[in-house]
């Protein structure tokens, strides 16, 4: 939930809300959420909608990202400290031979898992209202394409948002969206633990193989330098959000599509049940996959991935 660079996640939200149209030209290759349409969504946004709107739904982050993160990441430590001490007497007391690596790697992976389920208290929240107020448009020469995809309502600020969504959807509202959200954090949480406790095993192993003992006694590299950590870090951000870039996808349209149900009036019943498509993740990615194809499980992959490889660096650093 780090922002870093906010700009990249809000134009990573927009290409993900919008769904990629067979007689649309925006479904030429440099749009499909690689640098090219990142670049020219973010440019189309300050034009229209002005420089602000990059930043929309950061003050959320603001004020729960910090203690969320915090929460994450000492959740994950304490975890995967009683899970390696579960896993160590077990060995002890059994003589089991399994493999470390195969333990590590359950170790880190449920570790992380359960870290995130940990961390949703604060971070659904702040990642709904966040992604609410990113999809919402204020341009009114915006094209019928994009407002049919994009939230409808005006929210004027992030507590606007979250007074407003209290309103209309209820506490159960905010939190109807953990298990989509889940669904997405969880895997990405997951397999960047995995990457990067591997990755900087490795590191190490390579440190200490290539640098000589020194004078007393002990191997240089016992601790990793810096530029190593940081591209452990880095590299594990950028597979593990690339992998699960469309767990990503179907979650933000997921929330989309509550908060246009929500907003309906009565008199607009019939609209409501046209817009309401997806019945779940995996009726959301299975739609996508027919309708877009590939491209459009993994619509704004790209800007996910530029945006969390510096975000989860300084995370982690």
């Amino acid at each position: 939930m780090n922002e870093s660079i906010p700009q990249l996640d809000t134009a990573k939200a927009r290409l993900q809300a919008l769904p990629i149209s067979h007689d649309d030209p925006t479904k030429s290759s440099k749009s499909r959420g690689g640098t090219s349409g990142t670049y020219s969504i973010l440019r189309t946004m300050a034009r229209s909608e002005g420089i602000a709107s990059w930043y929309r739904g950061f003050g959320a982050v603001l004020v729960g990202g910090t203690p969320g993160t915090i929460l994450y990441l000492c959740s994950y430590d304490v975890i995967k400290n009683q899970l390696n001490k579960v896993l160590n007497d077990e060995t002890t007391t059994s003589n089991n031979t399994r493999s470390s690596q195969q333990d590590s790697f359950a170790v880190y992976l449920a570790s992380g898992m359960l870290a995130e389920a940990i961390a949703c208290i604060i971070y659904v929240p702040v990642d709904v209202v966040k992604e609410r107020m990113q999809v919402q448009s204020s341009s009114s020469s915006s094209s019928s394409s994009s407002s049919s995809s994009t939230n409808r309502l005006s929210y004027k600020s992030s507590w606007d948002a979250l007074i407003t969504i209290g309103k209309q959807e209820g506490l159960s509202g905010i939190y109807k969206g953990y298990g989509a959200t889940m669904t997405s954090f969880g895997p990405f949480s997951a397999l960047y633990f995995v990457f990067y406790e591997d990755l900087k095993t490795r590191s190490r192993k390579y440190n200490n193989q290539s640098n000589e003992i020194n004078s007393a006694g002990s191997k240089k590299g016992d601790d990793l330098p810096m530029p190593w950590i940081v591209g452990s870090s880095a590299t594990a951000g950028a597979l593990a959000s690339f992998i699960t870039s469309p767990l990503d996808m179907a979650k933000l349209r997921l929330q989309i599509q509550r908060g246009s149900a929500a907003s309906m009036t009565s008199t607009s019943s019939t609209e409501a049940i046209n817009m309401i498509r997806y019945r779940g993740m995996r009726d959301c990615l299975s739609q996508v996959f027919q309708r877009e194809g590939t491209q459009g499980l993994f619509r704004g992959a790209g800007a996910r991935v530029l945006h969390f490889v510096p975000a989860t660096t300084v995370t982690m650093t």
